[in-house]
C-alpha cells in the first residue's frame, strides 16, 4: 500500500501539474482576478460547511475594498471524493493546470502528505484548514500551512483528561493511515509525559465494515483497560460506537474518548436518529475552542441563509469548528496576499528547465510551470496577524497557530454539555481559556478542574478504569510452601488454606479495595525445601500466576520480571554470629581511664597541690606549719579541688589563675568519666569473633545463608564472595547447629540473612545476636504482572493500612517475639548490679575501718594519760563520750594540782604545823599563802 502511494506520489510529482504558459509571464501592474484553489471533499461533514464558508469567505473578501486594491479572488474548487482517494487526488490537482496561486486544502492528511510534494516542486502553498497530522509541520513539507489546530495539542489535551482522572493505562483505536497512526503516536508521547501508557493499540483498515470492527472490539474486550480513546473518521466512528454498544462495551465501567471527529458531527448535523443519540451516551470528546467574538456571531447568524434549502445541495447544516478555520482560511490568504502586491511583487510562472527534456508522451513534462514569487506568498502567509471568526490567527515559529485550546464536551441525552476546557498554557479548567487570568509572577499552576461527568451506563461515579478480566476467571494468586518460618506464610494441613503475616497482610489489603477481587491461592513447591523465589516471580511472566504473596523480596533484577507494591515490611541483609556478654569486673569503675590516663591524673593532682603550695607558702598561713601538716595540706587540697570541696583561701593572684584553670580540667575530667562509667555499666556489652560484613568478607570462613533467598545471588554478585564459602541452610534449625559448630567442626561463622526471619530466630536463642549494621535497605511485596493496575490499587491499600495502624496489628499478632526478646534484655541491663561496685564499696570500707582502729588507738593512749595523771577513776567508754576540749583542760588542771601537792608535802616533811595550821619559820606565812592557793 505504502509503495502505491509513493509510485502515485512520485507520478503527480513529475507530470500531473501542468500549466498552459511555457514562458515568464511578467505582469507590471496589480492583477484584477488571482487565481485559488480548493481542495475538499464536498460530502462530508466537513467538507460540506467548509464549502459554504469557503465560498462565503470569498465573496466577503471581493465585497470588501479595504483589501487587495479591487484585486477579486477566483476560486477554482474540486471535490477529493472521499470514497475513492486516488481519484480525488486527480481530480484535485486539475485546477493545478490554470495560475494558482495558493491551494486551501486538502482536507486530509493522507492527501496532505502526497500533495505536499508537488507543493515543494511548484512552489505553491497548501492551506489546509482540516489536515491535522503533526509531521505535516516538518521540514519536508516547507509549502504546508495548517490553518487550525494540530493533532499534537489535541492529543495533550486527551492525556490531561486521562491523568486528571487518575487512569493509567488507555487503549487507543484508530484508522491505520497517516492521520490515526501519527495522531496516535503523539498521543502515546503526551501519555508518557504524565506516566501513562497505552496498553494496546487497535488499528483498522480505512474501508472498515462491521465484521472488522466486531473483531477489533472482542480483542479489545479482552483488555483490562477500560479506558478507550477513539481517533477515527466521522463516517465510521459511530459504527464502532454503535458496535460496542452491541457488545456491552458501553456499559458502566467503560469510558470512551473521542476525539473531535464526534464534536464536528453533533455540530453539523443536530439531527441524528436514536440508535446514534443511544450509541455515544457518556462519551467525552473535544471541541476546538473559538473565544465568541463579534465576527463569529456575525457568521453565525448569517449561516441559516447561507445554507438555507436551496441553496446547499445537502440541505440545511450546522457550523463547526472547521468551518470557520476555512473561512478564516480566505481572509488570511488575502491578507498575504495584500501585503505582496504591497511589497511590489508581481505574480508569475515559469517552466522548470530540469523537465524540458521530457517533451514526448502524454503527460507533457515540459508544460510544468512554477510559481516564482512562492517563497515570498509563503513567508508573508506565516507572517500574517489578524482578528478573524476563531479569534486571534498567527502563527508560531514552528508553525502552529498560537493558543491553542479545546472545550471538553460529555454527550447527555439528545445534546451535550461542556464539562471544562484545556490550553496549551493553563491545562484543564472550568474557565474558558480567553477569560483566566494569567498566574501572578512567581505564584504557583492553575490546578486542574472539571465538572461532573455522566459516564456510560448513567452514572456519575468515576469508573475504575480497569477490570481484572471479562470471563469471571478468579486471580490465581502463587503462594510459596515453605518450611520454616511458618509464621510468615504456612499452608493449613489438609486444606487449600494458607495462613500467617503475609497472607494476613494480603486479605487485609483486598479488603480495603473499593472493589471485590475474586482470587484462589495456589500452592508453589514440594513442603520439604525452600522454593525459590526467583522461579516463583517467573511464573508470572508465563502467566501461570497472576500474583504471588509471600514473603518475596523486592530487587532490582525481579522488578525487571513484575510490578511489586509499596513495601508492607521493611528486611535488609544482617550477619548473625555468636556471641557473649562480657562479664562486669569488680574494678570496674577503673574502665573509664586507661592505666596511662590514671597515672597523668595522680600526678596531675600532686603537681597541682605542690605548685599552689609554692605561690602561697609565703603569704597564706593555712599553707604554712610544720612539714607535716604542710604536706597534708597539700594532699588534702589537690584531691579536694576533685569534688570542688579545698576549704583553704587561696590569696595570691598567681594562685587563683592556676586553681581557675586546673578547676575547669577537673570538670571536664569529672564528666568525661561519669560518661564513660555509665555507657560501660548500662549498655549490654557483648563481644564476637564476626564484628560486621566486612570483617566477614575479608576472612575466609564460611558463611551460611537460606536456601531459595536471594542473599546467594548478593553474596556471589555484589560482594564478590566465592560461591565455595557459602553453605545453604533450610531451617533455623540448621542455623543453630551450623553457628554452634563453628567453620572448626564443619559449621559456618555467620550466617546473613533478613532481619524478619532474624528477628524471630533470635528470639529463643540468645546465645546468638546481631553483628554490625544491615547492609541492605530492602522489602517484602506482593508481585503483579507488569504494568498491572492491581498493583497500583493494592499499594494504596498497603499505605492506608500502615496509616489505621492495621499492619502493626497484624505485626503483633504473628512476629512478636516471647523468650528472649530484645526489650525484656534491655531493662535487666538498665538496673546497675551490685557485683559492679564491690570492689570501690570494698575500699570505701577498708579507708572506714582504718580510720576507725586509728581512732581507737589514739583514744586508748589518750585515756591511759588520763588514768594515770587523775585521782578519779573513769571508765572508758565515759571518756570517749566526752569532748576532746574538755578531757584536755581536765588532764592539764589535773596535772598541775599533782605537782602542787607533791611541792607542799616535801615542805612539810622539812618543818611543824601549828595546830592553826601555820608552820614554823621565818617565812610561814608565805607558805601558808602558797598552800592556800
Amino acid at each position: 500500500m505504502n509503495m502505491f502511494w509513493l509510485l502515485v506520489s512520485m507520478l503527480f510529482y513529475h507530470g500531473l501539474c501542468i500549466s498552459t504558459s511555457n514562458t515568464s509571464v511578467n505582469v507590471s501592474t496589480l492583477p484584477s482576478v488571482v487565481k485559488v484553489g480548493a481542495i475538499f471533499s464536498f460530502n462530508s461533514s466537513v467538507g460540506k460547511v467548509a464549502k459554504v464558508a469557503i465560498e462565503a469567505a470569498i465573496k466577503d473578501v471581493n465585497d470588501d475594498h479595504t483589501i487587495l486594491n479591487r484585486t477579486k479572488l477566483k476560486l477554482a474548487e474540486q471535490d477529493s471524493k472521499l470514497d475513492n482517494e486516488f481519484l480525488g487526488i486527480v481530480e484535485a490537482l486539475r485546477f493545478m493546470e490554470n495560475e494558482t496561486v495558493a491551494i486551501i486544502g486538502p482536507q486530509r492528511s493522507v492527501m496532505a502528505h502526497i500533495i505536499s510534494h508537488i507543493a515543494n516542486e511548484l512552489r505553491v502553498p497548501l492551506l489546509s484548514f482540516a489536515a491535522t497530522d503533526p509531521t505535516l509541520n516538518s521540514l519536508q513539507f516547507p509549502y504546508f500551512v495548517r490553518t487550525t489546530q494540530s493533532d499534537l495539542f489535541k492529543m495533550a489535551a486527551v492525556a490531561e483528561i486521562v491523568a486528571y482522572y487518575e487512569w493509567r493505562d488507555v487503549i487507543a483505536i484508530y484508522i491505520d493511515d497517516d492521520h490515526g497512526r501519527n495522531g496516535i503516536a503523539a498521543l502515546g508521547d503526551m501519555l508518557a509525559e504524565k506516566r501513562c501508557k497505552i496498553s494496546y493499540k487497535a488499528p483498522m483498515s480505512p474501508d472498515l465494515g462491521r465484521v472488522e470492527i466486531t473483531n477489533a472490539l472482542v480483542k479489545v474486550a479482552l483488555m483490562e483497560s477500560r479506558i478507550i480513546i477513539l481517533h477515527i473518521y466521522d463516517s465510521s466512528g459511530v459504527e464502532v460506537l454503535d458496535a460496542a454498544r452491541d457488545m456491552q462495551m458501553m456499559r458502566s465501567g467503560y469510558v470512551w474518548i473521542a476525539t473531535d471527529w464526534l464534536s464536528t458531527l453533533l455540530d453539523t448535523d443536530s439531527s441524528l436518529n436514536s440508535s446514534v443519540i443511544d450509541s455515544i451516551q457518556g462519551v467525552l470528546t473535544l471541541r476546538m475552542y473559538t473565544p465568541e467574538t463579534n465576527l463569529k456571531k456575525n457568521l453565525v447568524s448569517r449561516w441559516g441563509n447561507l445554507t438555507a434549502a436551496g441553496n446547499t445541495d445537502n440541505g440545511p447544516f450546522g457550523l463547526n469548528t472547521y468551518g470557520l478555520y476555512a473561512y478564516d482560511t480566505v481572509w488570511l490568504l488575502a491578507h498575504a496576499l495584500d501585503t505582496f502586491f504591497s511589497q511590489g511583487k508581481n505574480i508569475s510562472f515559469s517552466t522548470d528547465k530540469g523537465l524540458s527534456d521530457f517533451s514526448e508522451g502524454n503527460l507533457r513534462f515540459n508544460a510544468m510551470s512554477v510559481f516564482d514569487e512562492g517563497s515570498v506568498l509563503l513567508e508573508n502567509i506565516l507572517n500574517v496577524s489578524m482578528s478573524g471568526v476563531t479569534g486571534q490567527v498567527k502563527f508560531t515559529p514552528d508553525g502552529n497557530l498560537i493558543h491553542p485550546s479545546y472545550e471538553v464536551i460529555n454527550v447527555i441525552g439528545t445534546g451535550s454539555r461542556t464539562i471544562g476546557y484545556w490550553s496549551n498554557s493553563s491545562g484543564l479548567s472550568v474557565v474558558p481559556p480567553d477569560k483566566l487570568k494569567a498566574p501572578a509572577s512567581g505564584s504557583s499552576s492553575i490546578q486542574p478542574s472539571l465538572y461532573d461527568v455522566i459516564w456510560p451506563g448513567q452514572t456519575t461515579q468515576k469508573p475504575r478504569g480497569w477490570e481484572l478480566s471479562s470471563n469471571g476467571r478468579q486471580l490465581r494468586v502463587g503462594v510459596p510452601i515453605r518450611v520454616s518460618y511458618r509464621e510468615f506464610v504456612s499452608r493449613v494441613e489438609g486444606s487449600d488454606m494458607f495462613g500467617g503475616y503475609c497472607i494476613d497482610v494480603f486479605n487485609a489489603a483486598k479488603d480495603a479495595l473499593p472493589y471485590p477481587v475474586p482470587y484462589k491461592f495456589v500452592p508453589f513447591g514440594d513442603g520439604h525445601t525452600n522454593p525459590i523465589n526467583q522461579d516463583l516471580l517467573h511464573r508470572i511472566t508465563t502467566g501461570e500466576f497472576d500474583a504471588v504473596v509471600g514473603d518475596i523480596t523486592i530487587t532490582t533484577n525481579r522488578t525487571k520480571m513484575v510490578d511489586f507494591t509499596q513495601p508492607y515490611i521493611e528486611s535488609g541483609l544482617v550477619v548473625v554470629a555468636p556471641v557473649w556478654k562480657l562479664n562486669s569486673s569488680a574494678w570496674a569503675f577503673l574502665r573509664p581511664f586507661t592505666p596511662l590516663m590514671w597515672c597523668v591524673t595522680g600526678i596531675s593532682f600532686l603537681l597541682v597541690g605542690a605548685v599552689v603550695w609554692i605561690l602561697e607558702r609565703r603569704t597564706n598561713d593555712e599553707f604554712r606549719g610544720p612539714p607535716r601538716k604542710q604536706f597534708v595540706t597539700i594532699i588534702w587540697f589537690s584531691f579536694s579541688t576533685l569534688f570542688f570541696s579545698h576549704r583553704e583561701r587561696i590569696s595570691s593572684t598567681l594562685g587563683r589563675l592556676v586553681l581557675i584553670i586546673w578547676l575547669f580540667v577537673v570538670l571536664i575530667l569529672n564528666s568525661s568519666y561519669i560518661a564513660s562509667l555509665t555507657s560501660i555499666l548500662t549498655v549490654e556489652q557483648l563481644s564476637s569473633p564476626v564484628k560486621g560484613i566486612e570483617s566477614l568478607i575479608s576472612s575466609n570462613d564460611p558463611i551460611g545463608y537460606l536456601r531459595g533467598s536471594f542473599a546467594e545471588n548478593y553474596l556471589t554478585q555484589e560482594l564478590n564472595v566465592h560461591k565455595n564459602r557459602l553453605v545453604p541452610l533450610n531451617s533455623p534449625n540448621e542455623y543453630e547447629k551450623a553457628l554452634m559448630d563453628g567453620p572448626r567442626k564443619g559449621g559456618v561463622a555467620a550466617v546473613i540473612d533478613e532481619r524478619a526471619y532474624m528477628e524471630l530466630f533470635l528470639s529463643t536463642r540468645c546465645e546468638f545476636g546481631i553483628v554490625g549494621q544491615e547492609f541492605t535497605k530492602m522489602g517484602w511485596g506482593f508481585a503483579f504482572p507488569r504494568d498491572s493496575p492491581l498493583a497500583i490499587d493494592m499499594s494504596t491499600a498497603i499505605l492506608k493500612l500502615s496509616e489505621n495502624g492495621g499492619l502493626q496489628r497484624i505485626h503483633d499478632k504473628w512476629l512478636t517475639g516471647s523468650a528472649c526478646s530484645s526489650e525484656g534484655a534491655k531493662q535487666d541491663v538498665d538496673r546497675l548490679p551490685l557485683k559492679s561496685f564491690w570492689g570501690l564499696f570494698l575500699l570505701c570500707g577498708s579507708a572506714f575501718f582504718l580510720a576507725l582502729l586509728l581512732y581507737l588507738i589514739k583514744m586508748v593512749r589518750q585515756y591511759m594519760r588520763h588514768s594515770d595523771g587523775s585521782s578519779s577513776k573513769k571508765s572508758f567508754f565515759s571518756f570517749v563520750k566526752e569532748k576532746e576540749e574538755d578531757a584536755d583542760k581536765m588532764q592539764e588542771e589535773a596535772g598541775k594540782n599533782g605537782a602542787k601537792r607533791r611541792r607542799n608535802d616535801q615542805r612539810v616533811s622539812n618543818g611543824r604545823v601549828h595546830e592553826d595550821g601555820n608552820l614554823d619559820g621565818p617565812n610561814n606565812r608565805g607558805v601558808y599563802a602558797g598552800y592556800e592557793a
